[in-house]
C-alpha cells in the first residue's frame, strides 16, 4: 500500500519519523499535565466543597481551547503576520493544510542590513503535529490562570473568559515571542514559555482575581486541601509531563531536547529541596504543599532557559527558584497591601508570574553561546555571563507581556460583567459544589449514618433553591 512506501503516500520524503514520534509524544505529555494532571491537583488541593468545581474549571478550559485553537487561534499564533505582535486568524482543519510539511511562515530571521540570517522554521513532520503540540501549550495556560480564581468564579463567566483570553492575550504573546513577531525578531529568549505561558498566566490570574473578588471570609481564613496524597499525584504528572513541555520545543528529537529535559529535572529537584529547607528553617515543619510549590517554581524558572544553559546554571537557577518565590509568597505577600487585597487562591502570581519573570532574567544571564546557536534564530546570542546584553531584552519583553495582560484581561473581565456576574452569588459560595453543579466530590454518606432526606437525597439552601439533579439524582 502507498501508505507504507518509503516515500510518497503517508511517508513523504521530508518526513522524519523519529522527530514526528517525539513531537506527538511530547505534545501528549504536555496534555497529561492538564488532563489529568492539573484536574487532579486542583480538585484535591482545594477545600472539599470546591473539589468538583475546581477540577471542572480545568477540564472545561482544556476542551474549549482545543476547539478555538483549530478554528482560529493557531494561525493567530503561528501563521502569517498581520501585525508585529499578531498573526492572521484562520482555521487549521483541512487536510491540505494539516498534511503538508510544518512551517512557521513569519519565523524567517534577517540581519539588520536585510540579509537572510536564519531560514524559516520547517520541522520534518506535518502541520498536524505542530498544531497539536502547540495546542497543548495553549490549553494549559488558562488552566494555570484558573488557580488564581478557584473557589468563587462564576462558571458561566469562566466559559466566556477562556476563549476570549486565548484569542486576545495568549495568541499575542505566542506570536510575538515564538511565531515570528517583533520580540522573536529582536532575539528575546523564551525557550519553552517562561513568558508566553507562565508570566502571562500569573499576571492575568492576579488581575482576574482582582476583578472577580475574594472568596468568602471563612474560606480565605481556612482552605485546607481535601486530599494531600492526590495533590502529590497531580504534581507528579505535572513534573514528569514537563519532559514534553521543554523536550519538545526544539521541534526535533535532537541534543538540545536532551539537554533541556535534564536541566528541567535538575532545576525542579533543587528548587523543591531549597523550598522545603526554608520551610524547616523558618517554620520548623516541612510542608508537602510547600514542596509542591517549590517543584512548580523550579519547573517554571528553568522553562525559558531549559535548552540554553549549562547544568551548573540549572542548579543556581533552582536555588533561586526555591528561595525568591518562597520569599514573595511567605513574607512579601503578608506585608504588601496590594497582594493582601487580592485573593489569589493558589498564589499563582508567585509560582508563575514571579517565577516566570525570574526565569526570563536568569536566562538573560546564563544563556551559553554554543547552546544558543543550536536553538535560537538570532546568531551570536549570549547571556550577560558570556559578555552579552541579553538581560535588557528580557526585561523589555517581560514588561510587554505584563502590560498587555493587565490591560486585555481587565477589558475582558469588565466586558463579561455586562453579561453575567464574575463571582458566584453568596448562597452558592456557602454551599459549594452541590449548589453549583449538583455534584459532590466524595459521596460517602450512609457509612454509619442515619438516613436524612434533606442531607442525603437533596441539598437545599434555606429557600430550597438548590436540589441535586441529573446524574447525581440518578445515583
Amino acid at each position: 500500500m502507498a501508505a507504507y512506501e518509503a516515500t510518497g503516500g503517508a511517508n513523504p520524503d521530508w518526513l522524519n519519523k523519529g522527530d514526528n514520534a517525539w513531537q506527538m509524544t511530547s505534545a501528549t505529555l504536555v496534555g497529561l499535565q492538564s488532563v489529568p494532571g492539573l484536574v487532579i491537583l486542583y480538585g484535591s488541593i482545594v477545600k472539599k466543597k470546591w473539589a468538583v468545581n475546581s477540577a471542572f474549571m480545568a477540564l472545561y478550559a482544556f476542551a474549549a481551547v482545543l476547539i478555538c485553537w483549530v478554528t482560529w487561534a493557531y494561525k493567530m499564533s503561528f501563521g502569517e503576520k498581520l501585525l508585529p505582535f499578531w498573526g492572521k486568524a484562520g482555521p487549521a482543519l483541512g487536510q491540505k493544510f494539516l498534511l503538508k510539511q510544518a512551517a512557521i511562515p513569519a519565523s524567517t530571521h534577517y540581519h539588520a542590513n536585510g540579509d537572510l540570517e536564519t531560514a524559516m522554521a520547517t520541522p520534518w513532520y506535518p502541520m498536524a503535529s505542530m498544531v497539536y503540540f502547540h495546542c497543548m501549550f495553549a490549553a494549559i495556560t488558562p488552566i494555570l490562570l484558573a488557580g488564581s480564581v478557584l473557589g468563587r468564579m462564576n462558571f458561566k463567566a469562566w466559559m466566556m473568559f477562556v476563549p476570549l483570553w486565548l484569542t486576545f492575550s495568549y495568541t499575542v504573546g505566542a506570536f510575538s515571542m515564538w511565531g515570528g513577531g517583533f520580540l522573536f525578531q529582536w532575539g528575546v529568549m523564551d525557550y519553552a514559555g517562561g513568558y508566553v505561558i507562565h508570566l502571562s498566566s500569573g499576571t492575568a490570574g492576579f488581575i482576574t482575581a482582582y476583578w472577580v473578588g475574594p472568596r468568602l471570609k471563612k474560606d480565605r481564613e481556612r482552605f485546607p486541601p481535601n486530599n494531600v496524597l492526590l495533590t502529590l499525584a497531580g504534581a507528579g504528572l505535572l513534573w514528569m509531563g514537563w519532559a514534553g513541555f521543554n523536550g519538545g520545543d526544539p521541534y526535533a528529537a535532537n541534543i538540545t531536547a536532551s539537554m533541556a529535559v535534564l536541566n528541567t529535572n535538575i532545576c525542579a529537584a533543587t528548587s523543591l529541596v531549597v523550598w522545603t529547607a526554608l520551610d524547616v528553617i523558618f517554620f520548623n515543619k516541612p510542608s508537602v504543599i510547600g514542596a509542591v510549590q517549590g517543584m512548580i517554581t523550579g519547573l517554571v524558572v528553568i522553562t525559558p532557559a531549559a535548552g540554553l544553559v549549562q547544568g551548573w546554571a540549572a542548579i543556581v537557577m533552582g536555588v533561586l527558584a526555591g528561595s525568591v518565590p518562597w520569599f514573595t509568597m511567605m513574607i512579601v505577600d503578608k506585608r504588601w497591601r496590594l497582594l493582601t487585597a487580592v485573593d489569589d487562591t493558589l498564589g499563582v502570581v508567585h509560582t508563575h508570574a514571579v517565577a516566570g519573570f525570574l526565569g526570563g532574567i536568569l536566562t538573560g544571564i546564563f544563556a551559553e553561546p554554543q547552546l544558543c546557536a543550536l536553538f535560537l534564530p538570532a546568531t551570536n546570542s549570549r547571556g550577560v555571563a558570556y559578555g552579552g546584553i541579553q538581560v535588557f531584552k528580557q526585561i523589555v519583553a517581560a514588561l510587554f507581556i505584563i502590560g498587555w495582560n493587565i490591560v486585555v484581561t481587565s477589558i475582558i473581565c469588565v466586558a463579561i460583567r455586562f453579561v453575567v456576574p464574575l463571582r458566584m452569588p453568596e448562597e452558592q459560595l456557602l454551599i459549594g459544589d452541590d449548589a453549583v453543579h449538583g455534584e459532590e466530590a466524595y459521596a460517602l454518606w450512609g457509612d454509619g449514618e442515619l438516613y436524612d432526606e434533606t442531607k442525603h437525597d437533596k441539598h437545599y439552601s434555606e429557600n430550597g433553591k438548590f436540589a441535586s439533579s441529573g446524574a447525581t439524582q440518578a445515583v
